[in-house]
């Protein structure tokens, strides 16, 4: 069954009918095409030559689909910018992305790869002091104001010297520090060192909380420091569950439902491993729920995409839309339903390390798309080399600078390691203390089955640009997927392989699983 057409559905409130809303997104991507000031009477003088600024927003738990259902992302960024097509996370949980993204570092070099202790979250991050060398505090060095505003580390500030602390590298810094952040309500913020409570009134939600903290950041810099620039890390907590939409938003894609993928409740997983095997198929109950979460996820989206449209403007009537690079990315994927998997991620399946990346900025392609294997390890040295200044030799990623300018490098990445480490207590004891602390990121209803069912069994494994999905497990059981004849992952081809490319598939998994650096860069441009 495949999933019927979903587009911006009619909604009470005029400004948000469908054809009222795409004539909006069209007239000002005109206006933002021709250089139109966008509220600032022309925009200000150009910026002085210095090196670019950099607007770099993370979604949380966002999946390949709901992409569609962002207007103002494609015309604003897609449309005007390139697409990441094999765009992925090594690692698909908050935590050890998001790090691996600030360092650019695979999770068996972070050793980060929970969201909590022992070997996770926010407080390992601390005490290994990993803070103390990231991209903020690269670019603050190279001289730039940096600015994060949103999520940071899962866990945060816990195991930190107070509740307004701020790390290493950041100019300015605006993150949850109590409350109930996942739920959009509710919640304290650490603004640059005092506590700032808010509470439920619609003016309290989050993303637009966050939104114009991000605005007021760009309109300050290029007003206050009009020779500095700037980096500024937007990082709302959309679309997570439980995926509270913005009261103007929570009446929408009351139709959508799930996409029914081929892989959708998969009636035969024989070919799997145990512990998909042992997954039951989802009950008209269970579906009825996913279809639920969808639709918040779609609803809570929204806001995301009109802070992206809000941010633009405000770069435009700075005048320095034209000297800005904007990153739209997510830290890892969402599946939802397929092999018969509830809601979740942490897998090795594509719906959760396949993520967005889309950029837009000085000598970007318009409309542009690169279909080579890029991840998130490639942030943080791709931001120093906008920045022009080195990354450490402890970098695992590549610059994907020669991509924004239309290059071709070569050589490039031919496999992606993927890794996974099961650790059910501290599962167990994280779910535990997720519901009694607001701050924790809520399980996903899959993650709910970890201890008193399936379990996903620690894995290293490789994605590869000739599309295969290879998976180790610690079971000694192993996944082999030609996803340009399998898209949906629905044949495991392990068993018939040949055994020479078996054999290939092992040998660079093993040494990539313990390589580092530019040793590791190297290994990634064998083909297996």
């Amino acid at each position: 069954m495949t999933q019927p057409s979903i587009g911006l559905p009619h909604h009470p409130t005029t400004w948000l009918r469908r054809g009222w809303r795409w004539a909006a997104i069209a007239v000002l991507s005109l206006h933002v095409a021709c250089g139109g000031g966008g509220g600032g009477g022309g925009g200000s003088p150009p910026p002085p030559q210095r090196s670019p600024n950099v607007v770099f927003i993370l979604t949380d738990d966002q999946s390949m689909p709901t992409l569609a259902q962002m207007p103002w992302v494609k015309s604003l960024l897609t449309d005007s910018g390139t697409s990441f097509e094999r765009h992925y996370v090594s690692l698909s949980l908050c935590c050890p992305s998001r790090i691996s993204g600030l360092r650019g570092q695979y999770a068996h070099n972070t050793t980060i790869y929970r969201n909590g202790a022992p070997d996770g979250g926010f407080e390992a991050v601390y005490q290994l002091g990993l803070e103390d060398s990231t991209v903020a505090t690269w670019l603050q060095a190279a001289g730039y104001r940096t600015a994060l505003f949103g999520k940071y580390l899962n866990g945060y500030p816990d195991a930190a010297p107070s509740a307004n602390y701020i790390p290493p590298g950041w100019t300015e810094f605006v993150s949850p520090n109590d409350g109930l952040p996942y739920r959009g309500f509710n919640y304290s913020l650490n603004d640059n060192g005092r506590t700032v409570v808010h509470g439920e009134a619609d003016a309290d939600y989050l993303t637009d909380v966050l939104s114009a903290k991000v605005i007021d950041f760009i309109r300050r810099s290029a007003s206050e420091h009009p020779d500095q620039p700037f980096f500024a890390y937007v990082a709302p907590y959309a679309p997570h569950a439980p995926a509270t939409p913005a009261p103007r938003h929570e009446n929408l894609f009351n139709d959508a439902i799930v996409p029914r993928t081929g892989s959708f409740n998969e009636a035969d997983v024989s070919d799997k491993p145990a512990w998909v095997r042992a997954l039951p198929l989802l009950d008209a109950a269970q579906i009825d729920q996913m279809d639920k979460i969808y639709r918040n996820r779609l609803r809570s989206l929204q806001a995301v995409d009109e802070m992206v449209r809000d941010i633009v403007q405000a770069l435009q009537a700075q005048g320095q839309l034209e000297h800005t690079y904007i990153f739209f990315a997510s830290d890892n994927g969402h599946h939802q339903g397929q092999h018969r998997m509830d809601s979740g991620k942490m897998t090795a399946y594509e719906e959760d390390i396949r993520v967005p990346l889309i950029v837009r900025g000085p000598g970007v392609p318009r409309g542009g798309a690169v279909s080579l294997i890029t991840a998130n390890v490639d942030y943080a040295p791709t931001l120093a080399a906008i920045a022009g200044t080195s990354a450490p030799a402890f970098v695992d990623g590549r610059s994907l600078l020669p991509l924004l300018q239309g290059q071709t490098p070569s050589p490039w990445r031919q496999v992606l390691l993927l890794e996974h480490k099961l650790d059910n207590a501290a599962d167990q004891a994280l779910i535990a203390q997720a519901a009694a602390r607001g701050t924790l990121e809520p399980p996903d209803p899959f993650d709910l089955t970890l201890g008193t069912g399936p379990q996903i069994a620690s894995f290293t494994g490789l994605r590869t640009a000739s599309g295969l999905t290879y998976v180790e497990y610690d079971t000694a059981e192993h996944e082999l997927y030609d996803n340009g004849a399998d898209p949906y992952q629905l044949t495991n081809t392990f068993s018939t392989a040949a055994t020479d490319l078996k054999t290939r598939l092992a040998a660079l998994t093993t040494t990539l699983r313990t390589a580092q650096g530019a040793g590791l860069r190297a290994a990634e441009e064998t083909a297996p």
